[in-house]
């Protein structure tokens, strides 16, 4: 019989738990990682392109004139859906008013369609002229901005499509002096 201890190996129990343990955090912080990497990594769900059909839509103008879509194709376009009842889509337009006239001369178009009543419009204008063209787009203009990439469908809404017709930016949300500077270097 011998009484002297055994001498620690690497099968003593408590160093073969230990191993485990930080074995099993270092699979499970891998894992994570690899997760996050791939979850961040992978492509934002994408709205439909333009919509098929886009050129061919028309509105009708506060005025009561029609507003064809096909007048904007093959230049750069701003599309601001808006209303009188929304906030910060009245605070925005004297901005976007501005990038028109500022923008215009070199190839820029704006387009900014009403999801309101004419008569709300027409009232409207009255106190606050702007100075491209609205089309009046009632509901309607909540489905087109939705098939433009306003998946949520709220106001304001601004696209800005290309030259060639394809979406360029989308914003939800009010525009601000610097969105409308970085765009108009788009083209």
């Amino acid at each position: 019989m011998n009484d002297s201890p055994t001498p620690p190996t690497a099968a003593t129990p408590g160093l073969l738990n230990r191993r485990r343990i930080l074995g099993l955090g270092a699979a499970t912080a891998l894992g994570a990682g690899i997760t996050t990497a791939l979850w961040r990594g992978r492509p934002e769900p994408q709205a439909p392109e333009p919509v098929a059909g886009l050129w061919d839509m028309q509105w009708t103008r506060p005025d009561g004139s029609d507003l064809a879509m096909r007048a904007f194709r093959g230049k750069p376009l701003l599309i601001n859906f808006w209303a009188t009842w929304c906030p910060p889509c009245v605070e925005e337009l004297p901005l976007i008013d501005a990038f028109f006239k500022e923008n215009s001369p070199n190839g820029w178009q704006v387009l900014a369609l009403a999801v309101d009543k004419a008569d709300r419009v027409n009232a409207f204008l009255q106190h606050s002229p702007l100075s491209f063209p609205i089309g009046i787009a009632a509901m309607g203009g909540t489905e087109l901005s939705r098939s433009l990439g306003n998946v949520s469908g709220a106001l304001p809404f601004t696209v800005v499509l290309g030259s060639a017709g394809d979406v360029l930016q989308r914003k939800l949300g009010r525009v601000h002096p610097e969105d409308l500077r970085a765009w108009a270097t788009l083209k």
